[in-house]
């Protein structure tokens, strides 16, 4: 009797659990590393590092690390962006804005699509 019990208690209490996660809207993004393909609106970054250049596209809501590599152009598409740099600052730049950095290129900590 007091197994039977516990057991309906113990399913009652995770369902509840399970609707009030579902519910609450979290933190979770999913930023993506995306191929590059023409006619996409997707963030478009020139860089290089360690004699290396690299042009890497991203989607979707989030934040992740760039590995400190210096950026030589940024091209927004539909994404607002914050850039976070070595030296502790954030960058933020609107949606279809394409800038480049041809002087002083800044050496970005990490990304995130607002």
């Amino acid at each position: 009797m007091h197994t039977k019990r516990f057991l309906r208690s113990a399913a009652v209490a995770f369902v509840a659990a399970a609707s009030f996660t579902l519910t609450i809207p979290g933190n979770a993004y999913a930023i993506d590393h995306v191929e590059c393909r023409g006619g996409e609106s997707f963030l478009k970054i020139w860089s290089h590092s360690g004699g290396s250049d690299s042009v890497d596209c991203y989607a979707n809501k989030g934040r992740t690390d760039f590995g400190g590599w210096w950026v030589d152009k940024i091209s927004t598409g539909n994404n607002d962006l914050i850039y976070y740099d070595a030296n502790g600052d954030s960058v933020r730049i609107n949606r279809w804005t394409e800038i480049t950095f041809p002087n002083r290129p800044p050496k970005v900590n990490s990304i995130e699509i607002l």
